[in-house]
């Protein structure tokens, strides 16, 4: 299983999408970085106003350390923005903005696929890790240990189940961030921050971000396809 060309053949094509995306998403906030907004206004003072205007008032704005590490966090309800999108006056930093405020809208609002998300990480966090231990040790166990073919298949089996709770997770992310990005756009759209002339930037921007999960589920879901395709041919022979 060691250089396993079926490896490339599975989950090759879905790391070159997950490449292409990254590369696109900095290329479109690096591109839009460069446009200032004509609301003069920071992507800190944008979400601000978005959360007044939806009526939630129980979340802070803080700043973090990072490129693109913006991020809202349900636990302590505090959107956490990077430099260039807390301080900056760029459409870029509005619509990232605006995305995060979308995460803490659905929060507020109870949005179901958020909640269970959430629900969810414990279980996707222990899994990932989880699954690198038994897969890691059934192949050891195979090469290692004589006549342990058995408790070595039972073992990467058992990986790939702990496995599946990460694909679970990337799956319901999917309709969380699309849903974030829609709220985000229809808020500064209407509450006039972004002007016609720089919607097409901000779609930019989110559409590119949203490509990176769309790359990440497909990656996991590969990489899960390829372990029971192996262990099937395993279990054959």
């Amino acid at each position: 299983m060691f250089f396993d060309p079926l490896w490339f053949v599975f989950v090759g094509p879905a790391m070159l999408l997950a490449w292409w995306a990254q590369a696109k998403v900095h290329g479109a906030f690096a591109r839009a970085k460069q446009i200032p907004a004509r609301s003069g206004i920071t992507g800190a003072e944008t979400a601000a106003r978005i959360l007044l205007q939806a009526g939630v008032d129980n979340v802070g704005i803080e700043p973090t350390q990072g490129v693109l590490g913006d991020h809202y966090d349900p636990r302590h309800k505090v959107l956490r923005l990077s430099p260039d999108v807390y301080n900056g006056r760029s459409v870029a930093a509005q619509g990232i903005a605006a995305h995060e405020v979308g995460h803490a809208i659905q929060d507020a609002r109870r949005y179901g696929p958020l909640i269970l998300r959430n629900g969810l990480v414990p279980l996707a966090s222990t899994g990932s890790w989880l699954s690198n231990i038994l897969i890691i040790g059934g192949i050891l166990f195979m090469f290692l240990v004589q006549g342990a073919s058995q408790i070595a298949y039972y073992l990467i089996w058992a990986g790939v189940i702990a496995f599946a709770t990460t694909v679970v997770f990337q799956l319901i992310n999917l309709p969380v961030e699309f849903d974030a990005s829609k709220r985000a756009k229809a808020a500064l759209a209407d509450m006039g921050l972004v002007t016609e002339q720089e919607m097409p930037e901000v779609r930019r921007v989110l559409n590119a971000a949203a490509m990176t999960y769309v790359a990440a589920t497909a990656v996991a879901i590969m990489q899960l396809l390829y372990w029971i395709v192996r262990l099937s041919a395993m279990r054959r022979e």
